[in-house]
């Protein structure tokens, strides 16, 4: 057989192995996978996560005195729903780092110490008079690849969309926080009207008692009928009643109170604000409607994520284009580091997609409906912080005529229960006028707390529906 040719079959065997090794060194450094699209960025937390909260430390000895703000900071603090706000910002976040990294260089390094032995007649080489076992031998290599992305128009776009959708998240993270002051001030003003109809419920049990004592003692004096007693008992049961459920409702409206702020359930705690009536100045509808649009964040959040929505269609389109990749790789490759010799390999690619027309056509279509459903929640949020507002001034005007109307009822109530009491007691009539005026008291006595508690809750959500709901105490306190 001719010398060159056996010479040749040995540099086609041995250049065949080079580049077998040279494929595995840096195979996962070459291969490029296609750019991920930005995943849109997920909604704000379910409204009943606010309702709940992780709670934290231990029960304090004695009872915790809590005022609203600091009810409200550690709603702030340990309240679920802006705990998975935060969660679902790290998320957005760690999406536009993972887009970054498609428009940027990927390097990576590698060194290699093998061993190897070949059999030839395996590999197809049969030469006469050659041996059939290389080796074993050895080499060293180290090397270093880089992979670079340098013309990806679709990569860009997707990049600018998951930078949306993490201002878009961190917006809504924003708009958390005032969704959990309305959330724990709605809680404490509850529990505050809970604690006044359970002082307001003992003070009628304590003149039901007065009126059930004088009932027996006139009925044993024998200068009024048993049916005054049993009558006057029977109104003094019925408070009572009244007395068991309102102090149910307090004991279990403290514990929603500590569920949103993260307090241990057992801890006893004692609310020092008392939110008083203040009256609210009259308020310009337009004015308000103007500063709630520009200071929502839940509005401005819709606003981001419609733009990564556009940038997404924007991606889809361009992933039709061509694009550019470069590849290189720079290392020692020898039988040891002092008996080694340079390499370099580098390469660009440029790809064109030519036939894919049903998948790059899926793509565009998922991502306009993307598009048309951020538009049109875009426009429905707009409309619905109007209706906020509005709905926020409707009640503050009307619980505000309801306390002015409550409190008149309670003077008149507490007159003519006087009234009564003193005809009674000089035995002009029977207690039945009695019994009538202690139900119209605990009557005038319900309806002022409810509205006093509206009230208050629809200025809290005025508050909410300005996107000012750090603000909440020239609300609450009618400044």
């Amino acid at each position: 057989m001719p010398t060159h040719f056996i010479v040749s079959r040995i540099r086609f065997w041995a250049a065949g192995l080079m580049l077998s090794v040279l494929a595995a060194l840096p195979a996962c450094a070459r291969a490029q996978s296609a750019p991920i699209p930005a995943a849109p960025v997920p909604g704000p937390p379910p409204a009943t996560s606010f309702q709940g909260s992780v709670p934290s430390g231990a029960v304090s000895p004695g009872v915790l005195k809590l005022s609203l703000d600091d009810a409200i900071q550690r709603g702030l603090q340990s309240n679920l729903g802006i705990i998975l706000s935060s969660t679902q910002t790290a998320g957005a976040r760690a999406q536009r780092l993972g887009q970054l990294q498609n428009l940027l260089p990927s390097v990576d390094f590698k060194a290699q110490e093998a061993e190897l032995q070949t059999d030839l007649p395996a590999e197809g080489l049969r030469i006469p008079g050659f041996p059939k076992i290389i080796g074993p031998f050895s080499y060293t290599d180290v090397r270093a690849s880089m992979t670079w992305s340098l013309a990806n128009v679709s990569s860009l776009r997707n990049y600018l969309a998951a930078r949306h959708n993490f201002t878009a998240s961190q917006l809504s993270a924003q708009d958390a926080r005032d969704m959990v002051v309305l959330t724990v001030g709605n809680a404490y003003l509850l529990v505050l009207a809970d604690d006044t109809e359970v002082s307001s419920v003992q003070a009628q049990t304590a003149t039901s008692k007065v009126s059930l004592d004088q009932a027996v003692a006139n009925h044993q004096a024998g200068t009024a009928p048993l049916l005054d007693e049993l009558r006057a008992r029977v109104d003094y049961q019925s408070i009572e009643q009244q007395l068991i459920a309102a102090q149910n409702a307090l004991q279990k409206d403290q514990l929603a109170l500590k569920r949103t702020i993260g307090l241990p359930l057992d801890q006893a705690i004692d609310l020092t604000d008392k939110a008083p009536y203040a009256p609210f100045d009259t308020l310009d509808s337009g004015a308000l409607i103007k500063q709630a649009k520009e200071g929502r964040k839940d509005l401005a959040a819709l606003v981001e994520t419609a733009a990564a929505a556009a940038e997404q269609r924007k991606a889809a389109t361009a992933a039709r284009l061509p694009s550019v990749e470069a590849d290189a790789d720079f290392g020692d490759i020898g039988s040891t580091l002092g008996h080694s010799h340079g390499t370099v390999d580098a390469s660009a690619t440029l790809s064109v997609p030519l036939f894919a027309e049903f998948a790059l056509r899926g793509e565009a279509q998922q991502a306009q409906a993307q598009l048309d459903t951020a538009q049109a929640q875009l426009s429905d949020r707009n409309a619905q912080i109007e209706a906020d507002v509005r709905d926020a001034l409707l009640d503050i005007d009307s619980a505000q005529k309801q306390v002015e109307v409550a409190q008149s009822s309670m003077s008149l109530a507490g007159e003519a229960l006087r009234e009564a009491q003193e005809r009674y007691t000089n035995g002009v009539s029977d207690n039945l006028a009695v019994s009538q005026a202690q139900q119209s008291v605990a009557q005038a006595d319900g309806q002022y707390v409810a509205s006093l508690y509206r009230y208050n809750v629809a200025k809290l959500s005025l508050a909410r529906a300005l996107g000012d709901g750090r603000d909440y105490g020239k609300f609450v306190g009618g400044k």
